[in-house]
């Protein structure tokens, strides 16, 4: 545990919680968060989840501009349903995706868990994706990487990010319940109106 990791945890906690309670500000939070664990995974040689932090601080520019152009209740977020089709589209992408970038870590690099670390950090970009557009199921998709993070993380003797990760399961739980009851809230309105 490094005074980095240490800091890196402050930050993705609060990003994460101000996401799950439909706060646009989780957007800049997180790219100082996801900006310090790209370093950390470097030092650690997960170097798929390094790039996929260096990715996620440009996905953060994305949400940002999603969550700051989009619909707004009572300063919150307005949550929507992901389209089948488009759900289908971006997991076969994340497949392909993974398959790629494990290959080339395998081949390529020294890296640690090349495969797994690929499936988890193709997967994070699909979920991130959902999460900028709004989409609810966006929490599944994060319940099950996190908890699949968190054994990796173990496994690597990050002990504090696998907590953190850990942790993430139980913000993602609380971001679901909240975004399901906000939709359904949504929803109403719209079929009373």
């Amino acid at each position: 545990m490094t005074p980095l990791e240490i800091v890196a945890v402050i930050f993705n906690i609060a990003g994460v919680w101000l996401t799950a309670r439909r706060v646009r500000w989780c957007w800049p939070v997180s790219v100082v968060a996801v900006l310090l664990y790209g370093w950390i995974f470097f030092e650690v040689k997960l170097y798929s989840d390094m790039l996929l932090q260096l990715v996620f601080a440009v996905l953060q520019g994305y949400g940002w501009w999603r969550w700051s152009t989009g619909r707004i209740d009572a300063g919150k977020v307005r949550v929507e349903r992901l389209p089948v089709q488009e759900a289908w589209r971006h997991l076969f992408a994340g497949v392909i995706g993974a398959l790629l970038l494990g290959a080339a870590m395998h081949h390529f690099t020294d890296a640690a868990l090349p495969w797994l670390d690929s499936l988890l950090t193709a997967f994070s970009l699909v979920a991130s994706l959902w999460a900028a557009r709004k989409y609810v199921v966006s929490w599944w998709l994060w319940i099950v990487l996190d908890t699949v993070y968190v054994g990796l993380f173990v496994y690597k003797d990050l002990q504090l990010t696998a907590a953190l990760y850990a942790g993430f399961v139980v913000l993602a739980a609380y971001g679901l319940v909240s975004w399901q009851r906000d939709l359904r809230q949504q929803e109403q309105q719209l079929s009373v109106a």
